[in-house]
């Protein structure tokens, strides 16, 4: 089985904070929306006049503010508080496209599918170029069944010269492209992202389950080590080493592998599959 991550920030490879999705698997809706960018200025219109330009400024200054500390809240799990955060915001600047991008991240770890669809649709009328807002709302559409339509959102993302992390909407155009079946599209999501940022634990676990999959032991191999030696283990990257090892006949490194997720991850669905010697040959 082919796992995923949705964002780089929610894996356990990465010591980062906040990391409140502890697997690979990207199942869990709250992964993507972790990585939200700080309150930035959305891109400029026609210059407004100048009796208005203080008073607008003023505004978006004080939206901003409410806009920080709703995503503080968001990223505690404190979704009330941050929804009123986000109210104080709109109310002062109604305008504010960053702020309807985390109402609709809010609404969609709440479940709230249909407020969160139309929060982010709101947030793009106001920024349709905005390469945050549209990869954002691309993981909602592959979260909500619609894998296939995600791609699209990502895609928009990537054609963002300016956009500082363009390997992320590549990965999850490759997570989403595995949801809908496309494994050739997947994988050249992927290697895109993987060269871009040959540090990201989220191309390398995926390529190396492809490579897996397909017997390309040596390939396999190549991302597996090097994601273990990129990053502090987890019970999926130690479960892909064992099992990437095992194929190869590495007998030391799967005992090695083994004794490490017995001991530092006892309790972790991985655990229980090497207990059973489930490993999906």
């Amino acid at each position: 089985m082919l796992l995923a991550c949705g964002a780089l920030a929610a894996c356990t490879t990465v010591d980062e904070k906040p990391q409140p999705v502890r697997d690979l698997r990207g199942n869990d809706v709250r992964d993507q929306r972790r990585d939200a960018p700080p309150p930035r200025a959305e891109p400029g219109g026609a210059p407004p006049l100048a009796g208005a330009s203080q008073n607008m400024s003023e505004q978006r200054r004080r939206a901003s503010i409410r806009l920080e500390l709703a995503t503080g809240y968001y990223q505690q799990g404190n979704y009330p508080q941050a929804l009123e955060e986000l109210r104080s915001a709109l109310s002062t600047d109604p305008n504010y496209a960053q702020a309807y991008g985390m109402l609709g991240l809010v609404y969609m770890d709440m479940n709230d599918r249909s407020r969160a669809e139309e929060s982010f649709q709101r947030a793009l009328r106001l920024a349709p170029d905005d390469s945050e807002l549209l990869n954002n709302y691309g993981w909602f559409l592959c979260q909500t069944e619609r894998p296939r339509e995600s791609i699209a959102q990502f895609q928009s993302a990537m054609r963002d010269p300016l956009y500082q992390t363009p390997a992320r909407p590549l990965h999850n155009a490759g997570i989403c492209s595995l949801r809908a079946g496309d494994l050739k599209g997947a994988e050249s999501y992927f290697d895109q992202s993987f060269r871009i940022d040959p540090r990201n634990p989220v191309a390398m676990y995926n390529l190396s389950e492809i490579y897996l999959k397909r017997g390309e032991l040596e390939r396999a191999r190549f991302m597996s080590q090097r994601l273990l030696a990129s990053y502090p283990p987890s019970p999926e990257t130690l479960w892909l080493g064992i099992r990437v090892d095992r194929r190869a006949g590495d007998r030391d490194s799967v005992a090695s592998l083994s004794a490490q997720l017995r001991r530092q991850f006892p309790s972790s669905r991985e655990a229980n599959l090497l207990q059973r010697g489930a490993f999906g040959d």
